[in-house]
């Protein structure tokens, strides 16, 4: 299962507006809404392509992903923003951004490639190109031009952006921000710069504070595990507890042998929650469980920690934008 940061949900929300509810929103993905922004809680891509899809079902999406890209500021961005700030030239901010992107998603590669006329900042992230994914690609492609601009002394405008899927029934407000002609259809999800823009120097470009970033960002980089041991223990030792209730992170913490603050900063080193991860626990076991007929909902409430059914269909609801009884038949009928 893929992640990403959860400051992405946030940012898309905040940019949604009044259109849509943003605590329902926020809490279908396994975020908390009245805590503070943590952009190293990560979130499953699955379920933050839902919310999108959700949102879209609401209201006018077309111009969103512009919009929440133009919010991202690279002091969001932790230490990575910071190494991004201190690269001397724009282009090696973006050599920064291709090699430790890992640090915020596991489901985007970044790769820099020279061709006629410039070069590519391009975004690779496979799987089904469902419309969630869709708007996520075209906000990061507008996030990583936002953040240029932030950098650089002179105004930042690529020579053309070009996105693989078919384009919104209006592509006015994409080529007004990104100041160039956006190609949707095109073979890759890209920005393409002139090799003098990359050239340019950033304001606070500095060779000594970047060695510095750059050694902690290493570091960082390699705790990360594609399949970390402690999150999987966790995931199942929830699912074992829930048909008591909702475990406490001290009880599962003490059944896999850790104290309650050791176990919240390992999951931390991971860019999980406790929270998220009991939540999302929650939601796989129910899906999984309502595949199968041999148990009533009532059962299922119960076998993940819900101790009355109505309480089971509203967080249901709020996860997956139906109930499970219309899940369930959905299910049956394909």
């Amino acid at each position: 299962m893929g992640y990403v940061t959860s400051l992405f949900a946030r940012k898309m929300v905040a940019a949604a507006g009044d259109g849509i509810d943003a605590e329902e929103m926020l809490s279908s993905v396994g975020l908390d809404p009245a805590s503070d922004w943590d952009t190293g809680q990560m979130i499953p891509a699955a379920r933050y392509y839902d919310m999108l899809e959700r949102m879209a079902a609401q209201i006018d999406v077309t111009d969103l992903p512009v919009r929440t890209g133009a919010s991202m500021r690279l002091d969001e961005y932790g230490a990575l923003g910071l190494a991004f700030k201190a690269a001397t030239t724009l282009g090696a901010s973006y050599a920064r951004i291709e090699r430790y992107a890992r640090l915020w998603t596991s489901v985007v590669e970044y790769e820099l490639r020279a061709v006629a006329g410039g070069t590519l900042f391009i975004l690779h992230r496979a799987g089904e190109r469902r419309l969630g994914m869709r708007l996520s690609n075209e906000a990061t492609l507008a996030s990583a031009v936002s953040i240029a601009r932030q950098v650089s002394a002179q105004p930042v405008s690529p020579k053309m952006v070009l996105v693989r899927h078919d384009a919104p029934r209006s592509v006015a407000a994409h080529e007004d921000w990104f100041g160039c002609p956006v190609r949707f259809g095109a073979d890759l999800d890209a920005v393409l710069y002139a090799n003098e823009t990359l050239a340019r120097p950033n304001i606070l470009g500095d060779e000594g504070i970047s060695r510095y970033l750059l050694s902690h960002l290493d570091a960082e980089l390699s705790r990360i595990s594609d399949t970390p041991e402690v999150v999987t223990q966790a995931r199942d030792a929830i699912a074992q507890a829930l048909s008591e209730g909702t475990p406490k992170m001290a009880e599962i913490a003490r059944s896999l042998g850790f104290s309650a603050r050791s176990f919240h900063r390992r999951l931390s080193e991971h860019g999980m929650s406790y929270h998220a991860l009991t939540e999302e626990t929650r939601r796989d076991l129910a899906e999984g469980l309502l595949r199968d007929d041999r148990h009533s909902l009532a059962e299922i409430a119960f076998l993940t920690g819900f101790s009355e059914q109505s309480a089971f269909t509203r967080a249901f609801k709020r996860w997956m934008g139906t109930t499970p009884a219309s899940y369930r038949k959905a299910r049956t009928d394909l």
